[in-house]
């Protein structure tokens, strides 16, 4: 079985704590995880163990996200020492992009492709690390993580994805191809 993951994570600071847009790389990871395809779990982790995030990325498949290009692998850049540009990647929100000729929004998507939405926002999820409360930002995370894989899942079955525009709801088509294994990447159990 192909090693794909399912990545998402949440950050400590906001763009204006971070000298504006653009620099995801100031923003520092609160919790990041995934859901492995291979072993068919979710894997959260703190910042503290984002090394073991790492590892777990290097030797991928194939890395899908929501708007997980510009955001999510441009705040985890700081904490490797390998490019995660090795891996390949399927961004959702980019593959949106290149049908509408603009970017919406998780929840967007999500209500109307899977009648789910989010349970909160990422400000929201930068107050429940300020105060300490790791298990409400791990099951805000959790949603999160669980609504981009359904909607991946759906695209790939479908081959569309839904969203709401003002009362109508529309149709995005979308061709998620099948990851490719990776030759030569060193696999579990192995170096690390």
């Amino acid at each position: 079985m192909l090693n794909k993951i399912v990545l998402d994570l949440e950050t400590q600071k906001d763009f204006s704590e971070a000298g504006g847009r653009g620099r995801q790389r100031q923003l520092r990871v609160s919790v990041a995880g995934i859901y492995s395809y291979s072993d068919d779990k979710y894997s959260v982790f703190e910042e503290s163990e984002i090394h073991k995030l790492g590892e777990i990325l290097m030797i991928s498949d194939q890395i899908i996200g929501f708007n997980v290009k510009q955001f999510d692998l441009e705040v985890l850049r700081p904490y490797y020492n390998f490019s995660l540009d090795r891996v390949p990647i399927l961004d959702i929100l980019i593959e949106i992009e290149k049908v509408l000729g603009h970017r919406i929004g998780l929840d967007v998507v999500a209500e109307a492709t899977i009648g789910q939405m989010k349970t909160g926002t990422g400000l929201a999820a930068i107050n429940l690390w300020r105060a300490g409360n790791w298990e409400a930002l791990k099951q805000y995370w959790l949603n999160d993580v669980k609504l981009t894989r359904q909607i991946y899942e759906y695209g790939r079955e479908n081959g569309k994805l839904l969203y709401k525009d003002f009362f109508e709801v529309r149709e995005i088509p979308v061709s998620f191809p099948e990851a490719e294994p990776r030759a030569n990447v060193v696999r579990q159990g192995s170096l690390f």
